[in-house]
């Protein structure tokens, strides 16, 4: 179907206010707030609650290595890992699905800033599922654009949410220990906005 050059501008333009509010805001403060509120109010429902949190900053292309910082210095290793491995994937396969879906069109114009990619989308169409794991475990390319970059490839849905799941285990499990060590809140946010901002520079310019 084809898609009509103003849907393409407001979609640009909605991925521009996002751009800006990330960066403006002061994203360093509003997690760090949320971890505390976490800590203090939610109780046992807390570490769900994390693993949704992660679902709208993958999305956004927001770097989400301060959630599980946070699981890791608020719940232990364990429920920690669990709650953050769950809320990566799901968060990767909402991004994955629009840009499938509605996003189609601004990840298709992204493409030819990364030329690398038209190998993996060709060896996608002969082995789905150890690419996508092979591309998890050795990251060639941003995480967050990936999610969008492998949704216009052909790779089946349940073959990237196990392959993802699987290869984003060991970086998920490695920040949520990082975390158990961590002795104050501060510490699980201190610097996150600069390396956030910098991120979403290189991303929204790429």
């Amino acid at each position: 179907m084809a898609v009509s050059s103003s849907s393409l501008f407001r979609l640009s333009l909605l991925l521009a206010a996002i751009v800006t509010a990330c960066i403006t805001l002061p994203v360093e403060k509003i997690l760090k707030y949320f971890l505390i509120w976490i800590k203090q109010n939610l109780g046992p429902w807390g570490p769900l609650v994390l693993a949704i949190a992660s679902i709208p900053l993958t999305i956004l292309a927001v770097p989400a290595s301060i959630l599980p910082l946070g699981g890791g210095y608020l719940f232990g290793l364990p429920v920690g890992f669990v709650a953050d491995s769950i809320g990566a994937t799901i968060g990767a396969t909402a991004a994955f699905l629009l840009g499938r879906t509605i996003g189609k069109p601004y990840v298709i114009s992204k493409l030819k800033d990364y030329p690398k990619f038209q190998a993996v989308a060709i060896a996608i169409q002969r082995s789905g599922f150890k690419i996508v794991l092979l591309l998890r475990l050795v990251p060639l390319l941003p995480f967050n654009m990936l999610n969008y970059l492998l949704s216009v490839t052909p790779v089946g849905i349940v073959e990237y949410m196990l392959a993802s799941w699987l290869g984003m285990m060991p970086i998920t499990f490695a920040l949520v220990y990082v975390g158990t060590t961590l002795k104050d809140i501060a510490d699980v946010t201190h610097g996150w906005s600069e390396v956030s901002t910098s991120r979403w520079v290189r991303i929204s310019t790429s």
